[in-house]
């Protein structure tokens, strides 16, 4: 198999290479060459973060505003596949994905040419999902699937442990008590299957069956509960961003934001989710069904 393969990422904690690196190893087994390259921005964040460098990154990440990356340096100017790794922030693409996305070097490579994307975040990924298939389709890409890895554990666990992560940089079990964080090492390992799955499609340039197959295998699910509270997050998330950034001293505006974000979590998602449960949810099988399918899918259709 003499196909090329551009897999691009951007990481902190080494994550998302550790996934690229599964993910792809079938596809180097089969024959593709795979380049692979990290996106770094000319002015990068520390990891671990501090509280306050976390959000005060919120704004520019959900309106989508972007940052200088450094040049890419790639081998090739065209690929016969593009595998996009990326982490949501704040329910939006990541800043330097985001980036790389507005990048017009990064577009002019990607056009005419099918995309694979694959997040890997807490648990909330919709939306930014939904923001990358449309950056890839404008930048005139294909994209032809999609894997959507998180952390399973339940939502308030997860929120606890991702944030002992990115405060220590310490991918271990808090306090011996909590599990460890981030995307389990099973549920990455698996990967190694997706990736199987691409090798045919590559190898006859056909990808209208793939996105199913993935489906299939479970490389993306939907979690009703989950996108009920993304959906009605969003528009408070942009709100909240809208006003920050238009504020001289965004400091006292980001601790609101934060604390807003704790009461929103703990206390008004099981609120809503009840409420849902009670009066909306067993009369809405056949919208839930459909948003479920709209979110699953490649087209934005």
């Amino acid at each position: 198999m003499s196909k090329k393969i551009l897999a691009i990422y951007y990481t902190q904690s080494g994550q998302m290479g550790t996934i690229i690196d599964t993910f792809t190893a079938p596809l180097i087994e089969a024959g593709a060459s795979v380049e692979k390259a990290q996106v770094k921005l000319v002015s990068d964040y520390k990891f671990p973060w501090t509280g306050s460098s976390f959000f005060s990154v919120m704004p520019n990440c959900v309106l989508g505003i972007p940052e200088p990356i450094e040049p890419l340096n790639l081998k090739e100017e065209k690929y016969d596949l593009v595998i996009l790794g990326y982490q949501p922030w704040f329910l939006s693409p990541s800043i330097p994905s985001n980036s790389l996305l507005q990048s017009e070097d990064f577009k002019a490579i990607i056009k005419d040419t099918p995309v694979i994307t694959i997040s890997a975040g807490r648990n909330m990924w919709i939306n930014s999902y939904v923001r990358v298939r449309n950056m890839i389709k404008d930048a005139g890409a294909k994209l032809v699937g999609n894997v959507a890895l998180l952390d399973k554990h339940p939502n308030p666990v997860s929120f606890v442990t991702i944030f002992y992560w990115m405060l220590t940089g310490k991918k271990d079990r808090y306090l011996n008590i909590f599990p460890k964080p981030g995307v389990s090492d099973n549920d990455i390992a698996t990967t190694a299957d997706y990736g199987q799955t691409v090798v045919k499609h590559l190898d006859n340039n056909e990808w209208d069956t793939l996105q199913d197959e993935l489906i299939e295998q479970k490389a993306v699910e939907i979690s009703y509960k989950l996108m009920f509270i993304e959906a009605r997050a969003k528009p408070i998330f942009a709100v909240w961003a809208k006003f920050i950034a238009k504020r001289k001293n965004r400091t006292p505006w980001l601790a609101a934001f934060k604390y807003y974000l704790f009461i929103a979590l703990f206390l008004g998602a099981p609120v809503l989710l009840t409420l849902d449960a009670i009066f909306l949810k067993p009369f809405s099988s056949k919208r839930i069904k459909r948003n479920k399918l709209k979110y699953l899918q490649v087209t934005n259709q």
